[in-house]
Protein backbone atom coordinates (compact mmCIF):
# COMPACT_ATOMS: atom_id res chain seq x y z
CA UNK A 1 0.00 0.00 0.00
CA UNK A 2 2.82 2.40 0.67
CA UNK A 3 4.30 1.69 -2.76
CA UNK A 4 0.99 2.46 -4.46
CA UNK A 5 0.67 5.73 -2.55
CA UNK A 6 4.11 6.78 -3.76
CA UNK A 7 3.27 6.00 -7.44
CA UNK A 8 0.01 7.94 -7.60
CA UNK A 9 1.61 11.46 -7.74
CA UNK A 10 3.60 10.40 -10.82
CA UNK A 11 0.38 10.00 -12.92
CA UNK A 12 -0.54 13.71 -13.18
CA UNK A 13 3.06 14.68 -13.89
CA UNK A 14 3.31 12.16 -16.70
CA UNK A 15 0.01 13.34 -18.20
CA UNK A 16 1.22 16.95 -18.14
CA UNK A 17 4.43 16.01 -19.97
CA UNK A 18 2.51 14.11 -22.66
CA UNK A 19 0.10 17.03 -23.13
CA UNK A 20 2.94 19.56 -23.48
CA UNK A 21 4.69 17.38 -26.07
CA UNK A 22 1.44 17.06 -27.99
CA UNK A 23 0.97 20.81 -28.08
CA UNK A 24 4.46 21.28 -29.48
CA UNK A 25 4.02 18.67 -32.17
CA UNK A 26 0.38 19.46 -33.11
CA UNK A 27 0.93 22.69 -35.17
CA UNK A 28 3.35 21.01 -37.55
CA UNK A 29 1.07 18.06 -37.92
CA UNK A 30 -1.98 20.25 -38.41
CA UNK A 31 -0.24 22.20 -41.16
CA UNK A 32 0.56 19.06 -43.06
CA UNK A 33 -2.87 17.57 -42.41
CA UNK A 34 -3.70 13.95 -41.97
CA UNK A 35 -2.69 13.26 -45.57
CA UNK A 36 0.64 15.10 -45.29
CA UNK A 37 -0.55 17.95 -47.60
CA UNK A 38 -0.09 21.70 -47.03
CA UNK A 39 -3.46 23.56 -47.20
CA UNK A 40 -1.75 26.97 -47.45
CA UNK A 41 0.24 25.91 -50.48
CA UNK A 42 -2.88 24.50 -52.11
CA UNK A 43 -4.94 27.68 -51.58
CA UNK A 44 -5.75 29.85 -54.63
CA UNK A 45 -3.28 32.68 -54.84
CA UNK A 46 -3.50 36.11 -56.46
CA UNK A 47 -1.75 35.10 -59.68
CA UNK A 48 -4.15 32.21 -60.25
CA UNK A 49 -7.10 34.55 -59.83
CA UNK A 50 -5.63 36.93 -62.39
CA UNK A 51 -5.01 34.13 -64.88
CA UNK A 52 -8.50 32.67 -64.50
CA UNK A 53 -10.64 35.80 -64.12
CA UNK A 54 -8.37 38.57 -65.50
CA UNK A 55 -9.24 40.57 -62.39
CA UNK A 56 -9.38 40.49 -58.59
CA UNK A 57 -12.87 41.26 -57.38
CA UNK A 58 -14.31 41.60 -53.91
CA UNK A 59 -17.65 42.65 -52.46
CA UNK A 60 -19.03 46.15 -51.85
CA UNK A 61 -22.21 47.43 -50.26
CA UNK A 62 -22.44 50.62 -52.33
CA UNK A 63 -24.67 50.77 -55.46
CA UNK A 64 -21.70 50.96 -57.87
CA UNK A 65 -20.77 47.30 -58.25
CA UNK A 66 -17.78 48.23 -60.46
CA UNK A 67 -15.98 49.42 -57.35
CA UNK A 68 -15.66 45.79 -56.29
CA UNK A 69 -13.00 45.25 -58.95
CA UNK A 70 -9.81 45.79 -57.02
CA UNK A 71 -7.31 44.96 -59.73
CA UNK A 72 -7.77 44.63 -63.50
CA UNK A 73 -4.62 43.74 -65.47
CA UNK A 74 -6.08 44.80 -68.84
CA UNK A 75 -6.14 48.30 -67.49
CA UNK A 76 -2.36 48.27 -67.42
CA UNK A 77 -2.31 47.18 -71.08
CA UNK A 78 -4.74 49.96 -71.99
CA UNK A 79 -2.65 52.55 -70.16
CA UNK A 80 0.47 51.31 -71.88
CA UNK A 81 -1.21 51.67 -75.28
CA UNK A 82 -2.71 55.09 -74.53
CA UNK A 83 0.52 56.53 -73.14
CA UNK A 84 2.95 54.70 -75.42
CA UNK A 85 1.76 53.39 -78.78
CA UNK A 86 -1.11 55.80 -79.50
CA UNK A 87 0.95 59.02 -79.55
CA UNK A 88 3.36 57.34 -81.97
CA UNK A 89 0.51 56.18 -84.25
CA UNK A 90 -1.05 59.64 -84.26
CA UNK A 91 2.23 61.45 -84.70
CA UNK A 92 3.39 59.29 -87.59
CA UNK A 93 0.01 59.50 -89.35
CA UNK A 94 -0.44 63.27 -89.04
CA UNK A 95 3.14 64.45 -89.42
CA UNK A 96 3.71 61.87 -92.14
CA UNK A 97 0.81 63.10 -94.29
CA UNK A 98 1.89 66.72 -93.83
CA UNK A 99 5.42 65.89 -94.99
CA UNK A 100 4.14 63.93 -97.98
CA UNK A 101 1.80 66.73 -99.04
CA UNK A 102 4.58 69.30 -98.64
CA UNK A 103 6.89 67.17 -100.78
CA UNK A 104 4.16 66.64 -103.37
CA UNK A 105 3.49 70.38 -103.61
CA UNK A 106 7.21 71.14 -103.88
CA UNK A 107 7.68 68.62 -106.72
CA UNK A 108 4.34 68.83 -108.54
CA UNK A 109 3.02 72.23 -107.62
CA UNK A 110 -0.62 73.18 -107.88
CA UNK A 111 -2.74 71.23 -110.34
CA UNK A 112 -3.99 73.91 -112.71
CA UNK A 113 -6.55 73.90 -115.47
CA UNK A 114 -5.23 72.99 -118.90
CA UNK A 115 -7.64 75.36 -120.66
CA UNK A 116 -8.65 78.88 -119.63
CA UNK A 117 -12.00 79.36 -117.94
CA UNK A 118 -14.94 79.35 -120.31
CA UNK A 119 -17.04 81.74 -118.25
CA UNK A 120 -19.85 79.17 -118.22
CA UNK A 121 -20.84 77.78 -114.83
CA UNK A 122 -22.11 74.28 -114.14
CA UNK A 123 -24.03 73.50 -110.95
CA UNK A 124 -22.07 70.82 -109.11
CA UNK A 125 -23.54 70.76 -105.59
CA UNK A 126 -26.90 72.09 -104.43
CA UNK A 127 -27.60 73.91 -101.18
CA UNK A 128 -28.47 70.79 -99.17
CA UNK A 129 -25.28 69.04 -100.26
CA UNK A 130 -23.10 72.01 -99.41
CA UNK A 131 -24.80 72.55 -96.06
CA UNK A 132 -24.31 68.87 -95.17
CA UNK A 133 -20.66 69.03 -96.18
CA UNK A 134 -19.84 72.16 -94.19
CA UNK A 135 -21.75 71.12 -91.07
CA UNK A 136 -20.00 67.74 -91.04
CA UNK A 137 -16.62 69.31 -91.84
CA UNK A 138 -16.95 71.92 -89.10
CA UNK A 139 -18.00 69.29 -86.56
CA UNK A 140 -15.09 67.06 -87.53
CA UNK A 141 -12.53 69.86 -87.18
CA UNK A 142 -13.82 70.68 -83.69
CA UNK A 143 -13.82 66.99 -82.78
CA UNK A 144 -10.30 66.57 -84.14
CA UNK A 145 -8.90 69.48 -82.12
CA UNK A 146 -10.61 68.47 -78.87
CA UNK A 147 -9.90 64.77 -79.43
CA UNK A 148 -6.21 65.23 -80.15
CA UNK A 149 -5.98 67.17 -76.89
CA UNK A 150 -6.50 63.90 -75.02
CA UNK A 151 -3.58 62.33 -76.89
CA UNK A 152 -1.07 65.17 -77.18
CA UNK A 153 -2.36 67.93 -74.88
CA UNK A 154 -0.54 66.74 -71.77
CA UNK A 155 2.71 66.53 -73.71
CA UNK A 156 2.51 69.65 -75.88
CA UNK A 157 -0.04 72.08 -74.46
CA UNK A 158 0.24 71.73 -70.68
CA UNK A 159 3.94 72.77 -70.54
CA UNK A 160 2.99 75.97 -72.39
CA UNK A 161 -0.13 77.09 -70.48
CA UNK A 162 0.33 75.38 -67.13
CA UNK A 163 -1.65 72.65 -65.37
CA UNK A 164 -4.53 74.85 -64.15
CA UNK A 165 -5.31 76.35 -67.56
CA UNK A 166 -4.85 72.97 -69.20
CA UNK A 167 -7.28 71.37 -66.75
CA UNK A 168 -9.95 74.00 -67.51
CA UNK A 169 -9.37 73.73 -71.26
CA UNK A 170 -9.55 69.93 -71.16
CA UNK A 171 -12.83 70.00 -69.26
CA UNK A 172 -14.45 72.32 -71.79
CA UNK A 173 -12.87 70.38 -74.63
CA UNK A 174 -14.63 67.26 -73.39
CA UNK A 175 -18.00 69.04 -73.22
CA UNK A 176 -17.47 70.46 -76.71
CA UNK A 177 -16.44 67.07 -78.06
CA UNK A 178 -19.58 65.43 -76.71
CA UNK A 179 -21.84 68.19 -78.07
CA UNK A 180 -20.41 68.36 -81.61
CA UNK A 181 -20.36 64.57 -81.92
CA UNK A 182 -24.12 64.58 -82.57
CA UNK A 183 -23.75 66.99 -85.51
CA UNK A 184 -21.00 64.80 -86.94
CA UNK A 185 -23.05 61.61 -86.61
CA UNK A 186 -26.04 63.24 -88.31
CA UNK A 187 -23.82 64.62 -91.07
CA UNK A 188 -22.33 61.19 -91.79
CA UNK A 189 -25.82 59.72 -92.13
CA UNK A 190 -27.04 62.46 -94.48
CA UNK A 191 -23.85 62.26 -96.59
CA UNK A 192 -24.38 58.53 -96.99
CA UNK A 193 -27.94 59.07 -98.22
CA UNK A 194 -27.01 61.92 -100.57
CA UNK A 195 -23.88 60.52 -102.22
CA UNK A 196 -23.78 56.75 -101.83
CA UNK A 197 -25.10 56.12 -105.37
CA UNK A 198 -22.54 58.43 -107.00
CA UNK A 199 -19.70 56.79 -105.05
CA UNK A 200 -20.30 53.22 -106.12
CA UNK A 201 -17.45 51.76 -108.22
CA UNK A 202 -17.74 52.14 -112.00
CA UNK A 203 -15.73 51.24 -115.11
CA UNK A 204 -13.79 54.51 -115.07
CA UNK A 205 -12.21 54.00 -111.65
CA UNK A 206 -9.59 51.50 -112.79
CA UNK A 207 -8.17 53.81 -115.44
CA UNK A 208 -8.19 56.75 -113.03
CA UNK A 209 -6.20 54.76 -110.48
CA UNK A 210 -3.71 53.47 -113.06
CA UNK A 211 -2.67 57.01 -114.02
CA UNK A 212 -3.00 58.38 -110.49
CA UNK A 213 -5.70 60.78 -111.58
CA UNK A 214 -3.10 62.70 -113.56
CA UNK A 215 -1.71 64.17 -110.34
CA UNK A 216 1.85 63.14 -111.18
CA UNK A 217 1.85 64.41 -114.77
CA UNK A 218 3.71 67.72 -114.71
CA UNK A 219 2.67 68.41 -118.30
CA UNK A 220 -0.94 68.51 -117.06
CA UNK A 221 -2.12 66.55 -120.10
CA UNK A 222 -3.43 63.48 -118.30
CA UNK A 223 -7.10 63.84 -117.39
CA UNK A 224 -8.73 60.42 -117.12
CA UNK A 225 -12.51 60.31 -117.59
CA UNK A 226 -14.58 60.29 -114.42
CA UNK A 227 -18.21 60.46 -113.44
CA UNK A 228 -19.52 62.82 -110.77
CA UNK A 229 -16.88 61.52 -108.33
CA UNK A 230 -13.57 60.08 -109.45
CA UNK A 231 -11.86 57.11 -107.81
CA UNK A 232 -9.83 59.31 -105.48
CA UNK A 233 -12.93 61.09 -104.23
CA UNK A 234 -14.65 57.74 -103.75
CA UNK A 235 -11.78 56.52 -101.60
CA UNK A 236 -12.11 59.64 -99.46
CA UNK A 237 -15.89 59.21 -99.26
CA UNK A 238 -15.78 55.59 -98.13
CA UNK A 239 -12.95 56.32 -95.70
CA UNK A 240 -15.10 59.02 -94.12
CA UNK A 241 -18.24 56.86 -94.07
CA UNK A 242 -16.62 53.70 -92.70
CA UNK A 243 -14.42 55.66 -90.31
CA UNK A 244 -17.39 57.79 -89.28
CA UNK A 245 -19.47 54.72 -88.49
CA UNK A 246 -16.61 53.28 -86.40
CA UNK A 247 -16.28 56.58 -84.54
CA UNK A 248 -20.04 56.75 -84.05
CA UNK A 249 -20.41 53.27 -82.60
CA UNK A 250 -17.37 53.51 -80.35
CA UNK A 251 -18.32 57.06 -79.39
CA UNK A 252 -21.80 56.00 -78.29
CA UNK A 253 -20.24 53.46 -75.94
CA UNK A 254 -18.32 56.32 -74.34
CA UNK A 255 -21.21 58.79 -74.33
CA UNK A 256 -23.17 56.24 -72.30
CA UNK A 257 -20.43 54.63 -70.18
CA UNK A 258 -21.06 51.09 -68.94
CA UNK A 259 -24.58 51.07 -70.38
CA UNK A 260 -23.64 48.55 -73.08
CA UNK A 261 -20.25 47.20 -71.98
CA UNK A 262 -18.10 46.47 -68.97
CA UNK A 263 -14.73 48.05 -68.30
CA UNK A 264 -13.02 45.82 -70.88
CA UNK A 265 -15.55 46.81 -73.52
CA UNK A 266 -15.08 50.48 -72.66
CA UNK A 267 -11.34 50.18 -73.08
CA UNK A 268 -11.78 48.47 -76.44
CA UNK A 269 -14.17 51.22 -77.58
CA UNK A 270 -11.68 53.91 -76.58
CA UNK A 271 -8.86 52.12 -78.40
CA UNK A 272 -10.87 51.84 -81.63
CA UNK A 273 -12.07 55.44 -81.32
CA UNK A 274 -8.56 56.77 -80.85
CA UNK A 275 -6.93 54.82 -83.70
CA UNK A 276 -9.69 55.53 -86.22
CA UNK A 277 -9.78 59.17 -85.12
CA UNK A 278 -6.10 59.94 -85.74
CA UNK A 279 -6.17 58.08 -89.08
CA UNK A 280 -9.22 60.06 -90.18
CA UNK A 281 -7.45 63.29 -89.26
CA UNK A 282 -4.69 62.33 -91.70
CA UNK A 283 -7.23 61.50 -94.43
CA UNK A 284 -9.09 64.78 -93.99
CA UNK A 285 -5.84 66.77 -94.11
CA UNK A 286 -5.19 65.27 -97.55
CA UNK A 287 -8.78 66.06 -98.57
CA UNK A 288 -8.44 69.68 -97.44
CA UNK A 289 -5.19 70.04 -99.36
CA UNK A 290 -6.67 68.82 -102.65
CA UNK A 291 -9.80 70.92 -102.19
CA UNK A 292 -7.90 74.16 -101.56
CA UNK A 293 -4.23 74.61 -102.32
CA UNK A 294 -3.69 71.43 -104.31
CA UNK A 295 -6.12 71.90 -107.21
CA UNK A 296 -7.23 75.03 -109.00
CA UNK A 297 -11.01 75.45 -109.12
CA UNK A 298 -11.78 72.67 -106.63
CA UNK A 299 -12.85 74.89 -103.74
CA UNK A 300 -15.56 76.65 -105.78
CA UNK A 301 -17.45 73.37 -106.07
CA UNK A 302 -18.26 73.42 -102.36
CA UNK A 303 -17.98 77.18 -101.98
CA UNK A 304 -20.50 78.54 -104.46
CA UNK A 305 -21.74 75.16 -105.65
CA UNK A 306 -20.73 75.82 -109.27
CA UNK A 307 -17.62 75.10 -111.34
CA UNK A 308 -16.39 76.33 -114.67
CA UNK A 309 -17.45 74.18 -117.60
CA UNK A 310 -13.87 73.61 -118.76
CA UNK A 311 -12.85 72.51 -115.26
CA UNK A 312 -15.74 70.05 -115.19
CA UNK A 313 -14.79 68.65 -118.60
CA UNK A 314 -11.18 68.14 -117.56
CA UNK A 315 -11.88 66.43 -114.23
CA UNK A 316 -15.38 64.93 -114.63
CA UNK A 317 -16.00 64.60 -118.34
CA UNK A 318 -18.39 61.65 -118.06
CA UNK A 319 -20.51 63.51 -115.52
CA UNK A 320 -20.71 66.58 -117.78
CA UNK A 321 -21.89 64.45 -120.68
CA UNK A 322 -24.52 62.72 -118.55
CA UNK A 323 -25.78 66.04 -117.27
CA UNK A 324 -26.16 67.25 -120.83
CA UNK A 325 -23.84 70.14 -120.07
CA UNK A 326 -26.43 72.09 -118.09
CA UNK A 327 -24.92 75.52 -118.38
CA UNK A 328 -25.82 79.17 -118.05
CA UNK A 329 -24.54 82.14 -120.04
CA UNK A 330 -21.35 83.76 -118.79
CA UNK A 331 -22.39 85.42 -115.55
CA UNK A 332 -21.06 85.69 -112.04
CA UNK A 333 -21.60 82.55 -110.03
CA UNK A 334 -25.14 82.50 -108.54
CA UNK A 335 -25.50 83.34 -104.89
CA UNK A 336 -26.30 80.25 -102.84
CA UNK A 337 -29.78 80.16 -101.41
CA UNK A 338 -29.97 80.94 -97.72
Amino acid sequence: MQVLKRVRPIGPVLAAVVLAFGLLVAPAGAQEGLSGSNPTAQAVNEQQLLEELNRIQGRVSIPDAKAATLEQPRGRDFRSFHEGALPWIGGIAIIGILLLLGLFYFVRGRIRMRSPESGVKVVRFNTIERLTHWVTATAFIVLAITGLNFVFGKRLLMPLIGPDAFSAWSQWAKYTHDFFSWAFMLGILVMLVLWVWDNLPDRYDGQWLRVGGGFFDKSNRTHPPAARFNAGQKLIFWSVIIGGIALTVSGLFMLFPFAYADVNGMQLAQTIHAIVGVLMVAVIIAHIYIGTLGMEGAYEAMGSGTVDLNWAKEHHSVWVEKQGAKTEPSQPAPTPAE
